[in-house]
């Protein structure tokens, strides 16, 4: 069959229309409607002729896309930028370097790889010579990759503010950021009116970054304080606030002369390096990185001021950090050192842009295959055991919310300002959400308002954005709280004994009660599928037994539960569609996808594209 005859073409329309009306998905119509043409030999009449036009198309779709990003990067290359000025401390600069890894226990294992990083005037903004932007707004989402003029404001490397610190929303800066952070630890942003920020920065848009160094100066421009911002290879993460040793030998130290000019040396001071007085540290460790280390331990770290005028006018990076454990034995230590001079963008000709990005560029996208590759020798050749990833603590980012979780997060965020609308106390709660950019909202009781009456006050802190997921399974509010705080660690609260004005009610949920029959058909089967969700519980490592457990059945005839009767009688259409679809996901996945709904999607769209395909030629039609 050449094309697409009048009959089957009319027979084909009405099964797209069939199938449109009963799945009204954009790409489940999409897939059908290529099946049609496929099995009306559009395509060709054989596999083989089907498989070869296919594979046209997408290499020609290839080749255009590739040619449209290349034209873009020589673009970006020949276009001149204007440069803002920068009067502030220190300035853009590339730092080629080399990172080293050496594991002193259990087992000895030592790897070492060339590593980029950029440094960052924190408070500047702005395109280097098109190599480095920082803080340059561009069209998000995947419309970014054919949009020229947003491509054209940033440079072959970019650090986003975005990527660094707290979760907000909005489109802070790099300094209003590290202001609000430093708010959260208790100190005045002016304290440190200077700051220099040493980071992997993305390139061609992938960005991973294990860890970021902030060096924080005081108004005499010396080296006060420094964050570490830590990231592991789960979405996860953690900055550790350090402030500087105050002996008198480490204060101000930019202001002295050179030591091996004075005549009087203090007795006692930290061994002189030729950049001067390094900057050192140690704290105990509460953030998972390496499934090879538990989350316990101290860090311990020296670092060298790399805006220091003893470098003279040449910024350089040396840190090195020893992992100890709780009983001072050494694990390992992890160092990050320059190798040659820092590059100032500004001064590199055409082709030492071309030479620098075809030698560096593929630095950032290695890292992560080498963490993985260097995982694989611990644990197959060192024999190393694994420590399982434990839930985020109060101090760290948790990952990025899934887009389940995310949903289900605006309608937990409803729902509980709907129960602190009833509380039966005085009542002020901040809510930080997890896994989504977000401000602390404060909510407050109707007998709070007022301000007659003392009012109890609680942070309601959610750790990690698997809370939402799991709090969906629980038919009673009250348990899912004391049983997620205490037994799961999903959430902390600051005041628990609030908890009963807030959420313990004298009347449970009424019978399911619903019009719509489809809906009362949805609402059913979560009802029947709901069941209380598995403790968040694992052995500490690969190597340990998981505790046994009395296998408990509980035997409570749920009604519906205090969330689903809330998003009844208060949620709009879209809001309780997408609270059936999210939950429905969750329970039958645990039936018959493992738990994952990655895998549920997969057997949804294996069942979809049969369909699809039968449906494009239905059985009544003859042989293909």
């Amino acid at each position: 069959m050449n094309g697409l005859s009048g009959t089957a073409a009319v027979g084909s329309l009405v099964n797209y229309i069939c199938f449109l009306t009963l799945y009204a998905g954009f790409w489940d119509a999409t897939l059908l409607a290529f099946f049609i043409l496929v099995r009306n030999g559009l395509f060709g009449e054989t596999i083989v002729e089907i498989y070869a036009r296919l594979a046209k198309i997408l290499a020609a779709v290839a080749i255009v896309f590739l040619l449209f990003q290349l034209l873009q990067l020589f673009r970006l290359r020949w276009t001149s930028v204007e440069i803002p000025e920068w009067d502030g401390a220190g300035q853009i600069l590339l730092l080629p370097c080399r990172t080293t890894h050496t594991r002193l226990s259990p087992k000895s294992h030592t790897f070492s790889y060339a590593y980029l990083v950029v440094g960052v005037p924190v408070g500047y903004q702005g395109n280097v010579a098109n190599m480095v932007s920082v803080g340059v707004k561009q069209t998000s989402g995947w419309t970014s990759w054919f949009s020229l003029s947003s491509r054209l404001k940033r440079g072959w490397f970019d650090v986003d503010a975005s990527d660094y610190l707290q979760r907000q929303s909005g489109e802070p800066t790099l300094r209003e950021k590290l202001d609000n952070y430093l708010q959260t630890q208790g100190v005045d942003p002016r304290t440190y009116p200077h700051a220099y920020l040493i980071t992997a920065a993305r390139f061609l848009c992938y960005h991973f970054n294990p860890v970021s160094f902030w060096y924080l100066y005081d108004t005499h421009q010396s080296l006060a304080a420094m964050i570490l911002e830590v990231n592991n290879t789960f979405g996860e993460r953690h900055m550790y606030f350090l402030k500087r040793n105050h002996e008198p030998n480490c204060l101000n130290y930019h202001l002295q002369s050179n030591p091996a000019e004075d005549e009087n040396p203090i007795a006692g001071a930290i061994k002189e390096q030729p950049n001067g007085i390094p900057f050192t540290q140690t704290w105990p460790k509460v953030f998972h990185v390496s499934p090879f280390n538990s989350r316990q331990g101290y860090y311990s770290m020296t670092a060298t001021d790399p805006l220091s005028p003893r470098n003279h006018g040449n910024p350089i990076v040396d840190v090195t950090i020893r992992l100890s454990t709780s009983e001072g034995h050494d694990i390992l230590v992890a160092s990050l050192h320059h190798e040659g001079l820092a590059i100032d963008p500004i001064s590199m000709t055409t082709y030492q842009k071309a030479k620098f990005i075809g030698s560096w560029g593929w630095v950032g996208f290695a890292t992560a295959p080498r963490i993985l590759f260097q995982a694989r020798a611990l644990f197959f050749y060192r024999q190393l055991h694994v420590w399982f990833r434990p839930e985020p603590s109060k101090g760290t980012i948790a990952r990025n919310a899934n887009p389940i979780e995310s949903q289900l997060e605006k309608i937990f965020r409803r729902f509980l300002r709907h129960l602190v609308e009833k509380a039966t106390i005085p009542l002020e709660i901040s809510y930080i959400a997890s896994g989504i950019a977000h401000e602390t909202e404060r909510m407050l009781s109707p007998m709070a308002i007022d301000g007659k009456r003392s009012v109890e006050r609680l942070e309601f802190k959610v750790l990690t954005p698997a809370f939402y997921s799991r709090f969906v399974y629980y038919a009673h509010d009250v348990e899912a709280f004391f049983s997620e705080m205490n037994e799961n660690c999903t959430i902390w609260l600051s005041n628990p004994k609030v908890l009963p004005a807030l959420a313990l009610r004298k009347t449970f949920p009424p019978p399911l009660s619903v019009t719509n029959p489809w809906e009362f058909l949805a609402f059913r089967c979560i009802q029947r599928l709901r069941r209380r969700p598995d403790p968040i519980e694992r052995p500490l490592n690969s190597n340990a037994a998981p505790r046994t457990r009395q296998a408990a059945v509980d035997i409570r005839s749920f009604r519906p539960s205090f969330m689903d009767a809330y998003v009844l009688t208060h949620e709009d259409p879209a809001s309780k569609a997408a609270y059936k679809e999210c939950v429905l996901k969750l329970f039958l996945a645990d039936r018959i996808a493992f738990g994952y709904v990655s895998v549920l999607e997969v057997q949804r769209f294996v069942a979809l594209a049969w369909f699809a395909w039968t449906l494009a030629w239905p059985p009544w039609r003859g042989n293909y």
